[in-house]
């Protein structure tokens, strides 16, 4: 299989581009936006400039950004935007003159200090656009397994085989914990980051336990909420906040984790193929992290604008979404008979939903009871839901 084009991102950054003299392509390394920025180059009628902030020669040229980027016209692409500082502030001179000449495609691995140095300086003169890895609605849905084992970044799952796509995993990993962590300031060893990773893996779908994990390591809790910022802020970790209602009910406050690419996640817990995934202990959890991302994509719906919600009791829901002005919930089972549970009774109750979708591996849709609906998830991602 070839490259897998990104007809949908590609046709948003191009809107985006028309609204905005500055549009922000952020997204974890390898994801595809170099890749991306290239389709839109292809296609652009206009004067191109492309500079690649890790080639020495383009950084060299932009040493001196205002004196490189001035006289330039036409859509002007800056990859690897984080490794230059200051240049926000002259993007901001640039685009503020009269009959601007010039579009700015800029492209970075999201990171604290490139969001908060792009937000102040370019209020309101910036858009962002977070580039995910590949989903079901570009692969198709005769690969869905596929793409649950192997994730979504395309050299994983464009791989020959199954070993050489997680080669590849294995070696992402390596070098995002080597070079691009400490390259976007954090400086934690990568052995220690490695052995949170890891205990990360094992959290996903689960509530956060800063406290149990900092003892593991041998550091205080907000140490490790230092450590897990900083993987959320490189878009490889998904963080979903609880929702409270004013219940007589004691209500979860944790909030809930999930690897961002279910690829990486089963390299973390040595899951080398499919076949070994079906059978492990963490399968129901990947597959609704994976189940999860598809939906949202569905909904076009960000992860800051979802929830879960549980009580102490024991009721949970693991989606809770607002879409205009309704209220809709989300349970993911993988199984083929999904049925009632006293979860999906309480919440249907305690949250006023307007409705309950329960999402599970199958390819038709059925009514369960009342205002719950169960709904296959290539069928969710085809025909809608």
């Amino acid at each position: 299989m070839g490259m897998i084009p990104r007809v949908q991102h590609q046709a948003a950054i191009r809107e985006l581009l028309r609204q905005f003299p500055v549009v922000g392509l952020i997204g974890a390394r390898q994801v595809g936006k170099t890749t991306l920025a290239r389709s839109l180059i292809a296609e652009q009628e206009g004067p191109v400039t492309v500079f690649d902030l890790e080639d020495p020669t383009d950084a060299a040229r932009l040493a001196d950004p205002a004196l490189a980027l001035a006289p330039l016209r036409g859509l002007i692409v800056i990859d690897e935007v984080q490794h230059s500082e200051g240049l926000f502030q002259v993007l901001r001179v640039l685009v503020d003159r009269p009959d601007n000449p010039a579009r700015f495609l800029v492209l970075g691995s999201a990171g604290p200090d490139l969001l908060r140095q792009s937000s102040e300086t370019l209020a309101g003169r910036i858009a962002y656009y977070e580039l995910p890895p590949l989903n079901v609605g570009e692969t198709g849905t005769d690969v869905i397994g596929k793409l649950w084992s192997r994730g979504g970044f395309p050299a994983s799952f464009l791989a020959p085989d199954d070993a050489r796509s997680l080669v590849w995993r294995n070696a992402f990993i390596r070098t995002f914990l080597e070079r691009d962590l400490p390259q976007l300031g954090v400086s934690v060893s990568a052995t220690t980051m490695r052995r949170f990773w890891t205990m990360l893996a094992h959290y996903h779908a689960n509530r956060w336990n800063g406290a149990e994990v900092g003892r593991a390591l041998g550091v205080t809790a907000p140490t490790v909420g230092t450590y897990l910022d900083a993987l959320v802020d490189a878009l490889v970790v998904r963080r979903l906040p609880p929702w409270y209602e004013n219940l007589k009910k004691r209500q979860v406050k944790a909030p809930k984790l999930y690897l961002a690419d279910t690829g990486l996640l089963h390299a973390l817990l040595g899951i080398q193929d499919e076949a070994v995934l079906m059978g492990h202990p963490k399968s129901g959890a990947s597959w609704e992290g994976f189940a999860m991302q598809e939906i949202l994509r569905c909904l076009g719906t960000a992860w800051d604008h979802c929830y879960y919600w549980a009580t102490h009791r024991g009721a949970e829901l693991d989606l809770l979404v607002f879409l205009h002005g309704r209220r809709i919930g989300f349970e993911f089972k993988r199984t083929s008979v999904p049925a009632m549970t006293r979860s999906m009774h309480a919440a249907l109750t305690d949250l006023k939903l307007d409705r309950l979708v329960v999402i599970f591996p199958g390819h038709t849709r059925f009514p369960i009871h009342g205002q719950v609906q169960a709904v296959g998830l290539s069928l969710a991602c085809t025909e809608g839901l």
